[in-house]
């Protein structure tokens, strides 16, 4: 009732048929809340086009708006607080799910979703509520370096909207699609057809993903210590002081790719402890760029 109550107050008139549609209650529920705002004292007209809307001369209507809705400055203030806590952090996360429960994502997506990606994020989110199958057009893979349109069924997002978790009906498999390279959305009226095979992989600090997990030991210096904390936020937990100049990174990866892109970036500052696997995963890296060198 409240979220409804949310709706009405934003300044644009709706009809029974949308509220019904949007909060997935019956025309007959949603009436009977309007009737009930009434009873509470709320101003809403009887409808002669068949919108409703709450009055701005409701008892309290100042104080709720203001309680319930945002200015512009304040949305400038929230954006610019949000968007300074680490993508990695869950309480962000939280917070922004909790936005976009009470809010009609119109009013604050600019606000909790960078611009250029918030109507990708709308539209993803209305398929995996409604179980569509999408075509992200424009998407361009780092793994291939290429860019084509995939038709995928998204069904969750990774911490705080980085990525899309979907399956890919070309390659029939579970991937993460990082949003900020979709170049446009397109819910398809085609529903899931691999439901069953939808399933979310690990994730390790480096945002890699597979279903393998390989312990990795590295020790660190201080420069290498802060970088990776401030590259990889997830990574603190998995840190642990030597000594004064030294830390040991003790976690596992889901892949040497994102780990030894790190290591090798700070080659002098950072030292392999085990696997072995992953010494010579670095010298072939290392052996391969210096043959590609001309």
């Amino acid at each position: 009732m409240l979220e409804i109550m949310i709706f009405l107050s934003s300044g644009i008139r709706h009809q029974l048929s949308e509220l019904a549609y949007r909060f997935e209650i019956s025309e007959r529920t949603a009436f009977r809340y309007i009737q009930s705002f009434r009873e509470a004292g709320f101003i809403i007209p009887k409808p002669k086009d068949g919108y409703y809307y709450v009055d701005k001369d409701s008892p309290y209507f100042r104080e709720i708006s203001e309680l319930l809705h945002f200015s512009k400055e304040e949305a400038v203030v929230l954006k610019k607080a949000i968007h300074s806590i680490s993508d990695e952090n869950l309480l962000k996360q939280n917070l922004i799910k909790k936005l976009y429960a009470l809010y009609d994502f119109d009013r604050v997506a600019n606000t909790i979703v960078k611009r250029e990606n918030s109507e990708n994020i709308h539209q993803l989110m209305r398929a995996i509520k409604n179980k569509n199958k999408v075509v992200l057009h424009g998407y361009f893979s780092a793994n291939s370096n290429e860019m084509k349109d995939r038709v995928v069924e998204p069904f969750n997002f990774t911490t705080n909207y980085i990525a899309t978790w979907a399956f890919d009906t070309e390659d029939q498999t579970c991937k993460t699609f990082k949003n900020t390279r979709i170049g446009s959305v397109q819910v398809l009226d085609e529903p899931w057809e691999n439901g069953d095979k939808h399933n979310m992989l690990p994730i390790d600090v480096f945002r890699i993903s597979s279903n393998q997990q390989i312990p990795v030991k590295m020790l660190l210096s201080i420069r290498a210590c802060e970088l990776l904390k401030e590259e990889y936020p997830l990574a603190e937990e998995y840190i642990e002081a030597v000594n004064d100049n030294q830390f040991l990174f003790d976690a596992p990866v889901c892949s040497f790719e994102g780990v030894g892109r790190f290591a090798l970036g700070l080659c002098n500052e950072v030292q392999v402890v085990e696997p072995k696997e992953f010494t010579d995963f670095l010298k072939e890296k290392v052996k391969n760029s210096l043959t590609d060198i001309r």
